[in-house]
């Protein structure tokens, strides 16, 4: 690719801050950057048309753990990282709403609710058992009381099949994911952040004053500093950061008349997850159907997930309710090895620093991911 002066100069030159990816944390990170010091002159690549990862592909939870989940990674970690990780997960929430405004994102709370099955009695007990532990730390992260709270008589108004008891989070919401990557991208081009599309950068070749950017056009970017926010991709130019690809396949049905619920819910100890959207319903996950191929970097879907998906959808969901498939997608999580949940955000060099591994919660922490990430790269501008 061959750059005019004009091009060279205007795009190009004197970048103080390069950061890779488009995605939640990347535009955050440059949003946090401008605010610091306006005179910045910070640019985004991003290899796709839009963000490649799961950004503005994923479900639009606005959740930060149901019960079943933070009791499993009591099981794995400290009270004090379970509950300091739902903190920046609320935090990073509340953050994203400030920073956009919720009608512009579509945010609603309207709750979030855990499905379990008969054969799920023992767990749905031991999680029953602790809600008035888990409701306690709740109380000092997000200042409510009772967030967490039994639902069952919902379950035969919501129309589910199947369905042995709910339990509601009702500090719970959802967003509009295309929405707020577009709100994000905008913002921070009014700010003068220049953000660039299909520009994929393959390699980084560090100097004295200075990173190289090496990409698949041909071009060879200098910048003073450079933020990797690729998350699920991170190691494609970073192979020794520890973050596992993890594809995330969805469908979602044409409207549905008198849909019976809304809000967001999560089956099948969170590897299942749909929500309303109006009045369709959006459906993701059957990662543990095949761990080993849905570990990969590669966009696409499979028939035995999608299949599950709609059996789910027939025997569970909407038992008695005919539906019609209009759209089927995926997209890419980064997350961490075995029980690791913890995010990735670090200084790599003395130029080079990276923000990833969000572990599937990406509405909910990438905000403040991203300003971590922002902040690293201040201590170096």
């Amino acid at each position: 690719m061959q750059l005019s002066f004009w091009e060279q100069e205007t795009y190009f030159n004197n970048i103080d801050v390069l950061i890779i990816g488009s995605g939640i944390v990347g535009l955050n990170a440059a949003l946090h950057l401008k605010k610091q010091q306006p005179k910045l002159k910070v640019l985004v690549a991003e290899r796709g048309l839009l963000p490649t990862g799961a950004s503005s592909k994923n479900a639009g939870f606005a959740c930060f753990g149901s019960p079943s989940e933070l009791l499993d990674d009591l099981q794995h970690h400290s009270e004090e990282e379970v509950f300091g990780l739902v903190e920046r997960r609320w935090k990073g929430l509340q953050r994203l709403r400030q920073n956009l405004g919720d009608a512009t994102i579509d945010y609603h709370r309207w709750g979030g609710y855990e499905l379990f099955e008969p054969q799920q009695q023992e767990l749905y007990e031991a999680c029953l058992e602790q809600l008035p532990y888990l409701n306690k730390q709740l109380h000092s992260v997000i200042g409510e009381p009772q967030v967490f709270q039994s639902a069952d008589d919902k379950i035969s108004p919501f129309g589910f099949q199947g369905v042995q008891h709910l339990l509601l989070s009702t500090a719970e919401g959802q967003i509009d994911t295309g929405k707020m990557i577009l709100a994000l991208t905008q913002k921070v081009q009014a700010m003068g952040v220049l953000v660039l599309n299909g520009l994929e950068v393959q390699a980084l070749q560090e100097n004295t004053q200075d990173v190289v950017a090496v990409t698949a056009q041909g071009l060879y970017i200098k910048a003073r500093n450079v933020l990797v926010a690729t998350n699920g991709f991170a190691q494609t130019l970073l192979p020794t950061l520890q973050v596992q690809p993890a594809r995330a396949q969805v469908l979602i049905t044409k409207p549905i008349e008198n849909l019976k619920f809304k809000g967001t819910f999560h089956y099948d100890k969170g590897y299942y997850y749909f929500r309303n959207i109006g009045s369709r319903v959006l459906f993701g996950g059957g990662r543990n159907l095949a761990f080993e191929q849905e570990t990969t970097t590669e966009l696409g879907l499979t028939e035995l997930i999608q299949h599950k998906l709609e059996d789910l959808l027939r025997e569970v969901i909407l038992p008695d309710t005919p539906f019609e498939v209009e759209h089927r997608w995926s997209g890419i999580m980064g997350l961490g090895s075995g029980n690791t949940k913890t995010t990735l955000v670090h200084r790599i060099t003395d130029r080079v620093s990276c923000a990833v591994r969000l572990g599937g919660m990406g509405v909910a922490i990438g905000s403040l991911v991203g300003e971590e990430g922002a902040e690293l790269v201040l201590g170096q501008v």
